[in-house]
């Protein structure tokens, strides 16, 4: 087969996803800037949750404005309707003509309504499409953080962050702009035609609410916390259901489905109560705002009806006060049922905010152009690594060459380092020490994208992808012709198994594979790698699971690729390697030995002692 060099990165970005700062670091997210990456030191720079809710809304502003317009429309309409009223009863009082003003009400009736269709219709769909922004952009960053990040997360939690909380932004919009603008404003006009109406009234009504509303206000600051308790533990039920699901095949061998169960069935416990605590708070805060309606209510129908006894006020005007009051109930409803629903908004802005502050992937630097030959590819100086900063060394010292062509194979004892070599070398991680360079450039000064298209990595695991087969080979060079295809597909020995399939090449797979044998996976995933063309090509125990025969298929196809393009293979059956043009042996994170396999047999007793084992060494 023949390799050639690949160029270029593939355009996997969301459009709108990312937009680069005055200063050089880059502004990520779900369009809000929550995370301000800068080149030095990458830390996060923090923004409250209103300018985040705002940036998120900025895009769909045109169609927020309009609902908060036409609201207002059917607010004013609403508010016209008591003085109506009291020009219905003075003119009943006066046997004067109804006609003028039953027609104008029921025109204020009829507009109120079809205002506040469309209002609530507007802000509905633009909610939706915040919410869609925001699912999105969530989404774009999950696969883009970096490596390090996710292995200190639980899947299930971060996909409830996705799903789960952004719902919340949807009634958080809504309440925001419903209550805090068009709600606000009309309990302020209405006020002030209460007071116009009758002032002594008006204080009456503003003691009563505001007495109420004081005690709202010890309880919404409980809210936030109860509700990021509520919906960590959401988070939990996924993260409990993505680990029995991951490896339901070794739940049910192991018997322990009662005991996964229990653990999922206590993290649904757990929300639950913190759903109902969550529950009780809002209710409470619903309550106390009907209790300050009912009794400001009572409050004006007593002192008014006192006053309309004593002459100093008048019928018409004790209801136009009282339509007045009735009108501000579901404004004061809206706008306390708006903070409570912030605050729990807050509970899951901060949860997406935690998942933005994650570092991810991003290179400012151009791709290189140019291929450099020259007397290696890859080289490693003095590297060392631990994982996260933290915990024992896993490399130290590390220093080889790997030429532009020919295998070379990394043995040694397991938990040496010999997939950490791997790793760094597609920077899913960085070096802590020394360097690492690719084509005579250092690996960390390359866009990481430009530097995947150079490798085909072949993982221990052979992870294949839910779908089709063809989708799998496809996955990682989706362009690729059918001649391609055909002939990745023959050096991977797959040919013989594809005409097995019921469907051949568009036979679904299942979700990782499990349609497929563990030596098929491993064949469909070399032949993934092969399809790209790389320059280098990463073997991790990639014949481990291959029988005799197809071993030696694919020990050919190696070995004929190596002859032109370079080839790493890490190995711990030697037979597949034993013609290896150099083997670098690992242990304890240290390059111990380096040689062929002729020179170690002979002078490593590490070496001789792995192949021995394996009746290597005559």
């Amino acid at each position: 087969m023949a390799l050639s060099p690949g160029v270029g990165a593939p355009d996997t970005v969301l459009p709108d996803e990312e937009v680069r700062s005055r200063d050089g670091g880059a502004r990520i997210g779900l369009g809000v800037s929550v995370r301000t990456v800068s080149p030095d030191n990458g830390q996060t720079a923090p923004r409250g949750e209103v300018a985040r809710l705002i940036a998120l809304a900025k895009p769909h502003r045109g169609a927020l404005v309009a609902g908060v317009a036409v609201g207002l429309v059917g607010a004013a309409a609403a508010l016209a309707q008591p003085l109506i009223a009291a020009r219905i009863i003075r003119a009943l009082a006066d046997d004067r003509s109804l006609r003028g003003p039953l027609t104008l009400l029921v025109v204020l009736v009829l507009l109120g309504a079809v205002a506040a269709t469309i209002s609530a219709w507007l802000l509905e769909r633009s909610a939706e499409n915040i919410v869609r922004d925001a699912r999105r952009s969530l989404a774009s960053r999950l696969l883009r953080l970096q490596i390090g990040a996710i292995d200190g997360q639980k899947s299930g939690d971060l996909i409830s962050r996705v799903t789960s909380d952004t719902t919340y932004l949807r009634a958080v919009a809504i309440g925001a702009l419903d209550a805090g603008i068009t709600a606000t404003i009309t309990l302020v006009v209405a006020a002030v035609l209460m007071a116009f109406v009758d002032f002594p009234l008006f204080l009456t009504t503003l003691v009563v609410l505001a007495a109420t509303l004081a005690l709202i206000g010890i309880i919404l600051p409980r809210i936030v916390g109860a509700s990021k308790r509520s919906q960590d533990a959401v988070g939990e039920i996924g993260a409990a259901l993505q680990r029995s699901l991951g490896a339901i095949r070794t739940v049910k061998a192991a018997g322990a489905e009662r005991r996964e169960t229990q653990s999922a069935v206590a993290a649904t416990d757990r929300a639950a109560a913190e759903g109902r605590r969550l529950a009780w708070l809002q209710a409470t805060t619903v309550g106390i705002s009907g209790l300050a309606l009912q009794s400001t209510f009572l409050a004006v129908l007593g002192v008014g009806g006192a006053r309309v006894a004593n002459g100093s006020m008048d019928v018409a005007d004790l209801i136009a006060f009282l339509l007045f009051l009735f009108n501000l109930s579901g404004p004061i409803v809206q706008i306390v049922s708006a903070i409570a629903t912030a605050q729990s908004g807050r509970a899951s802005l901060q949860r997406i905010a935690e998942v933005e502050a994650l570092p991810i992937e991003e290179d400012a630097m151009e791709a290189p152009t140019q291929v450099h030959p020259g007397a290696s590819l890859v080289s490693f100086a003095g590297v060392d690594f631990r994982y996260h900063g933290a915990g024992p060394q896993t490399l130290t010292d590390v220093s080889f060459t790997i030429p532009p062509r020919g295998l070379t194979a990394i043995v040694g004892p397991s938990g040496g380092g010999k997939t950490t070599i791997f790793s760094l070398l597609e920077r899913f991680y960085d070096p802590s020490g020394g360097a690492i360079r690719f084509d005579g450039h250092d690996v960390t000064e390359v866009p990481r994208d430009w530097l995947r298209t150079q490798i085909g990595y072949v993982e221990q695991d052979a992870p294949v992808l839910d779908g089709t087969l063809r989708e799998n080979l496809l996955f990682a060079q989706p362009d690729a012709d059918d001649d391609a295809l055909a002939e990745a597909i023959r050096d991977a020995s797959l040919d013989e198994m594809v005409v097995r399939l019921p469907e051949g090449l568009d036979t679904q797979v299942g979700e990782r594979g499990i349609t497929l044998s563990g030596g098929q996976r491993q064949r469909v995933a070399i032949a993934r790698a092969l399809l790209r063309r790389p320059r280098l090509l990463l073997l991790d125990e990639a014949t481990a699971q291959l029988d005799a025969t197809n071993e030696q298929l694919l020990r050919d196809v190696v070995e004929r690729v190596s002859r032109s393009h370079s080839v790493i293979a890490i190995a711990h059956r030697l037979s597949t390697v034993a013609k290896a043009d150099q083997i670098l042996v690992v242990v304890d994170g240290r390059i111990h030995a380096t040689g062929t396999h002729d020179q170690l047999v002979l002078g490593d007793p590490i070496y001789r002692s792995l192949a021995t084992t394996q009746l290597l060494t005559v």
